[in-house]
This record gives structure tokens, C-alpha cells and sequence, in this order.
């Protein structure tokens, strides 16, 4: 897939519309346009990689970042205190839909307990 053709790449470029809450060099957080909690926000790399499947062990630091970034996001949106989940989904079987490594940060309502 082409950064044309991502519309997480387009966004991080500014190319595409989204409520961008932090970006830098490395990153974007912006809001989930089908959230499913009232604080929904995707954060990604700017770079384009496909699933958490393409990352290597040189972009463990960018990882770190993410999850960071969705620390300090929990505190400036007021869901640090009771609780928040992150996750990453990936491959078909995992939930992804859109084909660019994204962390969803989830909070501001009691979330459901996964059962294994």
C-alpha cells in the first residue's frame, strides 16, 4: 500500500481531515472518527508500516513513544484515574481494519473485561 492509498498516512501528512490532538516528527494522536468510548484516540507513527508484524527491533523506541504518548493523553483528557485500556489490533483475525500500525487509547466509561 502507498501512503496515497493510507488514509493514516494522509492524515499524518495533513492531506486528510481528522481532530489531530498531538503530532511531531515521529508521530499523530488524533481522534477515532467511530469512537467506541467517549475517549477514543489512535495514535501512529507518521511512517507508514502496515501491521505491528512489520516493526523491527529498532523501532522499540517508537513503540515506547506511542504508549507514552497515550499515557500523558489519558491525563490530559481526565481518564488516567479511573482507567483507560490501549491496545493493537493486527491481521484479520486480530480486529484491524485500517492497514497502518495504530494504538487505540479507550477510556471515560467502564470498559468490558476480556474473558480467554
Amino acid at each position: 500500500m502507498s501512503a496515497e492509498d493510507c488514509v493514516f498516512c494522509r492524515i499524518a501528512g495533513g492531506k486528510d481531515d481528522a481532530k489531530i490532538v498531538y503530532q511531531d516528527e515521529e508521530i499523530t494522536a488524533f481522534w477515532d472518527r467511530l469512537p467506541a468510548a467517549p475517549v477514543h484516540i489512535l495514535i501512529i507513527p507518521n511512517r507508514h508500516y502496515g501491521s505491528l508484524n512489520e516493526v523491527e527491533a529498532q523501532d522499540a523506541g517508537l513503540l515506547g513513544k506511542m504508549v507514552f504518548k497515550a499515557k500523558e493523553l489519558a491525563e490530559q483528557h481526565s481518564i488516567a484515574g479511573s482507567g483507560y485500556r490501549i491496545f493493537i489490533n493486527t491481521g484479520a483475525d486480530g480486529g484491524q481494519t485500517v492497514h497502518h500500525l495504530h494504538l487505540h487509547l479507550m477510556g471515560g466509561r467502564r470498559l468490558g473485561v476480556y474473558r480467554l
